[in-house]
């Protein structure tokens, strides 16, 4: 048996100070979403706060972090980033994929993939290169990136062929070896999940993939949505999972903040996953259970 956690797009705040030259380009567009939206309540720090703490409370063995860290990718952003991620654990207990937002200009994806280096390196590597892999205890954490800059209005994802050549031979070694393969990107891979402007491209090659070389589970953000939906396998339904912010405040007609715990058991060709959304109900003042569920990948 092992466990794990899913978080995603805490979009971290306040926003720190910011220079009018800073703002010369998309990044004002998601400056003002954050005065008129996001910083007036919409998501809050304690909230995130608050759900972390019941993430701990129930000692995952990793915890998986689906990007959208930040919101305009600011120097300060990014470097606060890290020190959040420190305080989830140590870089070997806690992997991460990188979001739109933490690509949200031309040069933010170097900066953060440096920064936050040791949380997007697979083992016994010094460099950052996607797809990377993290085995632990009978599961390989796999975590392919979806980031990419793009123009005003725009939140799509990237899944190119080269990265997709790479994961195909990953997830290939992994099934002979009779690891739980769990991949972690952003962009969720499923047709019609997210709008036009939002949407993974290359999503038809990263199910192609899945569907010949075969995986047991997919995380992702982006939505700030808990769903659960299946792409085909080589043997039957693959689960992909989404999660809502990480600090979304809940309201009397909405579900707030969530994260998902996961635990495996079985092995090859028998795996049980069990499902359990916690986080914030409507109008609820505390995390607790959602929702529980098992899964049965790959049948």
């Amino acid at each position: 048996m092992y466990s794990f956690a899913h978080l995603s797009d805490p979009h971290l705040g306040p926003l720190p100070d910011v220079r009018l030259r800073e703002l010369m380009s998309k990044r004002v567009l998601g400056y003002l979403n954050w005065r008129l939206n996001r910083g007036r309540g919409a998501m809050r720090p304690t909230v995130l706060d608050d759900l972390v703490a019941d993430m701990r409370a129930h000692a995952p063995g990793h915890v998986c972090v689906t990007g959208d860290l930040v919101n305009i990718a600011l120097d300060a952003e990014v470097h606060s980033a890290r020190a959040w991620l420190m305080s989830l654990g140590a870089a070997a207990d806690v992997s991460v994929v990188p979001g739109n937002h933490d690509a949200y200009v031309r040069t933010a994806l170097k900066q953060a993939t440096e920064v936050w280096g040791p949380f997007l390196t697979g083992d016994g590597s010094e460099h950052v290169r996607f797809p990377y892999l993290r085995r632990r205890g009978p599961v390989a954490f796999v975590g392919v990136s979806s980031a990419k800059a793009t123009g005003p209005f725009m939140a799509t994802g990237t899944f190119d062929v080269s990265q997709g050549m790479r994961l195909a031979e990953l997830l290939e070694t992994l099934g002979r070896e009779g690891l739980f393969r769990c991949v972690m990107i952003h962009h969720p891979p499923i047709r019609g999940a997210a709008p036009w402007a939002a949407r993974l491209i290359g999503a038809e090659r990263f199910r192609r993939i899945v569907r010949e070389a075969g995986v047991e589970l997919v995380l992702h953000g982006h939505t700030h949505k808990g769903t659960v939906g299946f792409i085909d396998g080589p043997t039957g339904s693959v689960p992909v999972v989404g999660v809502p912010s990480a600090s979304a405040s809940p309201r009397a007609d909405r579900r707030g903040a969530g994260w998902n715990h996961f635990t495996v058991e079985g092995g090859p060709g028998d795996w049980t996953l069990t499902h359990v959304e916690r986080g914030f109900a409507p109008g609820a003042s505390q995390a607790g259970e959602i929702a529980r569920r098992t899964l049965r990948p790959g049948t």
